[in-house]
């Protein structure tokens, strides 16, 4: 026993020296803060990563009705005032000012930016043409469906629409695919499927009663299911086209985008465990289990019953594998709570056969933001990687909203583009195929369901300004400074955080 006693009092004592002679070097001290403060700098990610920003055609061109371009379904959404009464009509005017916002980027150090083009318009705004620099990812559909063929047959509730899609990319991949090398066929698939024919939350705003906001036409039970299943034959039609007729040539890559909330139990209780899955099968695995197995989750279909279209032999086997990549839109973490007694509802919509509630944990963070949880984004990469192969993956859209407002010291952003990439670190050093990241937005600019009222954006723009000037918010000179090489850690964070407390940075006058 007291042998014992003497080998641990002397490997404290060797432990105490150890300790002292580290901290009078400086080391150890070293260690801790470098703990604390999550500091990473651009060269310790893979060095074929991509970094950039990202916006889409109708949220920043404007030029609404110049050189030809006719209205889509989210003109029609957004003037019928489902966006706080605000337009894409002029937006940030990127389809004239393209010039600046490129050399904005060069500034920044984006290795990449990512855009769409606007199918109304037959043709991309004129800022694919200068990006050679610059590494262009192209989204070939962002909710925007020429409004003509949603009145001439249904839009995406009509097998029409998988053949003209089609067509339409034949057509960007014959005039762009020169200089594009990445390709996404539709941006968050299955969110425009259910907030567009379900709950109304997007275009073309469908849905019944008693589901959805505000309904005027559409069936939420059948609906999302429909074209949820046209999408996905879409895109692996599309992707068939490229491999076939382009790749060869072009030796570029296709893929598909899905919105992903992380979920976790409200309780521990097992109900809400199981919910949680089932939660996960229905806003993820709808879509990405046929790219990936072939099918829709069993959940998911046993819940939907004959309501969801089932793959034929063919559809399923084209289905697929036919994704090159996997594009991801993530901003928060969400609760799940048991919500099962929907399922006896006599009639249901995608939400009551999901049979879970999701809860909004906002906490002591301002209604304006999300709260800030960058460990949600590391557990969802992890789950793609165990339950779908982890397939390579772009992080396509990863930022913080904040209120639209006059200053341009927008510490939230910051908080959150550090502990999201920081997270994003530690998910590719435990074996995620993450290959890319783009923070949205670039500019501040027409959103979806905030008008001009919140904004994503590195760049401010005043809209009460005739020219649009955009102006740097501190986020821009964080994320460039991280670009170009710098170190970047939460203390800095800290510190500006501080600095700009006491010193903010207002623009000349303030913007609604």
């Amino acid at each position: 026993m007291m042998q014992g006693q003497l080998i641990i009092s002397l490997s404290l004592s060797l432990f105490l020296i150890v300790i002292t002679l580290l901290i009078s070097l400086g080391i150890l001290v070293n260690i801790v803060i470098a703990l604390q403060q999550q500091e990473f700098r651009r060269d310790d990610f893979p060095a074929d990563f991509v970094f950039g920003s990202g916006s889409s055609a109708y949220q920043v061109e404007g030029a609404a009705f110049e050189d030809g371009r006719t209205p889509s379904i989210w003109d029609t959404f957004a003037h019928s005032g489902r966006s706080h009464g605000a337009t894409g009509d002029v937006a940030c005017d990127s389809y004239h000012k393209y010039k600046e916002d490129v050399q904005l980027m060069v500034d920044t150090g984006l290795e990449a930016y990512r855009f769409s083009i606007s199918w109304s318009r037959l043709i991309p705004s004129n800022v694919l043409l200068p990006l050679s620099w610059i590494q262009p990812h192209v989204t070939l559909f962002h909710e925007d469906l020429p409004q003509i063929l949603e009145d001439e047959y249904g839009g995406w509730l009509n097998r029409k629409a998988v053949k003209d899609f089609v067509a339409y990319a034949d057509a960007c991949f014959r005039e762009f695919g020169d200089r594009v090398l990445y390709w996404t066929t539709f941006n968050e698939a299955n969110i425009f499927a259910l907030g567009g024919y379900d709950i109304a939350t997007t275009p073309p705003g469908r849905c019944s009663s008693p589901f959805g906001l505000n309904c005027t036409k559409g069936n939420s039970t059948t609906e999302p299911y429909i074209v949820g299943h046209n999408l996905l034959l879409a895109h692996a039609s599309a992707a068939k086209l490229y491999w076939k007729k382009y790749k060869a040539a072009q030796h570029g890559v296709i893929g598909i985008n899905l919105f992903a909330f992380w979920f976790i139990p409200y309780t521990n209780s097992m109900e809400d465990k199981v919910a949680t899955q089932r939660a996960n099968d229905f806003y993820v695995g709808w879509m990405l289990n046929p790219l990936v197995f072939g099918d829709y989750p069993d959940i998911v279909k046993k819940n939907a019953g004959t309501r969801i279209p089932v793959f034929t032999r063919l559809e399923s086997k084209q289905v697929k594998g036919s994704f090159d990549f996997l594009g991801v839109n993530h901003y928060n973490t969400l609760h799940i709570k048991d919500k099962s007694s929907s399922l006896e509802m006599e009639t249901r919509d995608f939400i009551a056969d999901m049979g879970a509630e999701i809860i909004f944990i906002q906490d002591d963070t301002p209604p304006d933001e999300f709260p800030i949880i960058p460990s949600g984004l590391h557990k969802l990469l992890g789950y793609f990687k165990h339950v779908y192969n982890n397939p390579p993956i772009y992080i396509h859209e990863n930022g913080q909203r904040t209120k639209r407002n006059g200053t341009l010291d927008d510490v939230p952003r910051v908080k959150y583009l550090h502990g999201f990439i920081g997270s994003l670190l530690d998910a590719i050093r435990n074996g995620s195929n993450t290959r890319g990241y783009f923070v949205w937005s670039f500019l501040d600019m027409f959103e979806l369901l905030g008008g001009y009222e919140l904004a994503y954006g590195l760049y401010y723009v005043d809209l009460d300004d005739e020219d649009l000037t955009r102006y740097p918010k501190l986020s821009s000179r964080w994320y460039s400074n991280f670009l170009k090489g710098g170190n970047v850690s939460q203390q800095e964070v800290i510190q500006v955080a501080n600095h700009t407390t006491s010193c903010s940075s207002q623009l000349p006058h303030f913007s609604q």
